[in-house]
């Protein structure tokens, strides 16, 4: 049997230059308003028969605002990001410049001290594989690094195509199938 997962990007916790590596900021005024101003387009999402997400507080808060009551799925938290957490991109190239060039070009790098990048795939591909099947829909929550990882990982893409998916805060992607075998449905 196959199984249908939506995931869902959290609302924004803060503007994009000020997006912070491991971020557990909780949902700012915007990102209120944009749960409230998207909410119609995704309440059917709500009648899914499994509601996850990620232990985020804007995770959290978006999915409530929501009305789908998620259950938090610690597998599906953000990447490890070591001692850059809480830190901006600008900010961890402007002290550790080479390190970050180490972590962009091989994915299995983690100069940071957290998890690498292909351990984060794996993680978040793990996490799709042992969803059980069920006749309803599945819908998900979760940061935007984490639809990232969830689309590499379903399409079998090389681990560099990560840096090359844009996921912004709201958006939806659907992946059908089952364990280690994942198509993109895109509606």
């Amino acid at each position: 049997m196959s199984v249908r997962v939506t995931l869902l990007a959290a609302a924004r916790g803060s503007a994009l230059l000020g997006e912070r590596f491991d971020d557990d900021r909780p949902l700012d005024e915007a990102g209120w308003y944009a749960v409230q101003f998207a909410a119609p387009a995704l309440a059917p999402l709500a009648s899914a028969e499994l509601r996850y997400c990620s232990p985020t507080p804007r995770s959290r808060a978006t999915g409530e605002a929501l009305g789908f009551r998620p259950l938090v799925q610690p597998a599906l938290r953000d990447c490890d990001m070591g001692r850059w957490r809480g830190r901006t991109l600008a900010e961890v190239t402007a002290l550790e410049p080479a390190a970050v060039d180490a972590w962009l070009a091989d994915p299995r790098s983690a100069p940071h001290g957290g998890e690498p990048l292909l351990a984060f795939i794996s993680r978040i591909g793990g996490w799709l594989d042992t969803r059980p099947a069920c006749d309803g829909a599945i819908v998900a929550v979760a940061e935007p690094a984490v639809v990232r990882a969830a689309l590499v990982y379903a399409l079998k893409a090389p681990p560099a195509t990560y840096w090359n998916v844009d996921v912004g805060p709201l958006a939806t992607v659907t992946l059908t199938g089952r364990s280690r075998r994942w198509s993109l449905r895109l509606e």
